[in-house]
């Protein structure tokens, strides 16, 4: 696969009270094509950072970041956060339908794509209640929607399921990983869950503890479709959590 976004040797620093912190120390690293890169890391180590960086809401200090357009008419990027972001004052149809109005879509060719990502995200039959109404789970599905519908070409996810109760993480990332299965598209995935990264990616990025630098990175061998609590049977998946949990162990444990 050819690659889509190229990281090479990336700092940021910040400058503080006491002097400067680098929060990002020479970081180097490849996501290809249509790949699910999942970056894992002790909090504080700049995994956020990154992939602001990537979405071009941060400027790093030093190094560069080559984001491979394929498709001029597509947005480049969409990043779905931890916090819920959908817009109170629009109903379920309206926020899915968001990105692709700020892009001038109007009429049947939005409402066709709208529909499509309701249906794929089980939202057809709340398209017309109002985030109020909707739980947390059901407002992250809205988020991840918007995400698809808006047809980025890079999906970068901050931890968007890290609040959500153990059954609606475990439905969203099915969901995520079925409609990423049929679109194919290169998803960037932060997480601090390690058997998350083990359900979700291709690939997983360990970042050392602050600053974060790249201290590992792991292909992930188990087949797909994956389901999350069917995978848990897999002792390949038991062996690579646990390699995960000795590799973190490592930064947050004290020396």
């Amino acid at each position: 696969m050819s690659a889509h976004i190229e990281i090479r040797h990336l700092t940021k620093q910040f400058a503080g009270r006491q002097g400067t912190i680098t929060a990002l120390s020479d970081i180097n690293l490849t996501v290809a094509q249509g790949e699910f890169c999942v970056i894992i890391g002790p909090s504080g180590c700049g995994k956020t950072t990154l992939l602001r960086i990537i979405a071009g809401l941060e400027e790093q200090t030093k190094g560069e970041v080559v984001v491979h357009r394929t498709a001029p008419d597509r947005p480049l990027n969409t990043m779905v956060f931890q916090e819920q972001s959908v817009f109170p004052w629009m109903t379920v149809r309206q926020n899915v339908g968001y990105g692709l109005t700020m892009r001038g879509m109007r009429g049947k060719a939005r409402d066709e794509i709208v529909d499509h990502y309701l249906a794929k995200t089980n939202l057809t039959r709340f398209a017309d209640v109002y985030p109020h109404q909707l739980s947390g789970g059901m407002k992250q599905r809205v988020s991840v929607a918007r995400a698809f519908a808006n047809g980025p070409e890079t999906l970068l996810m901050d931890e968007p399921f890290a609040a959500l109760d153990e059954q609606n993480r475990a439905v969203l990332q099915e969901e995520l990983l079925r409609i990423w299965g049929e679109e194919r598209r290169t998803v960037l995935f932060i997480t601090h869950g390690l058997d998350e990264a083990a359900v979700l990616a291709d690939r997983i990025v360990v970042l050392s503890a602050h600053p974060g630098r790249v201290k590992a990175e792991i292909p992930v061998t188990l087949p797909r479709p994956r389901g999350v609590y069917g995978l848990r049977t897999n002792p390949t998946y038991g062996e690579l959590v646990y390699h995960l949990w000795q590799l973190i162990g490592e930064e947050v444990r004290p020396q």
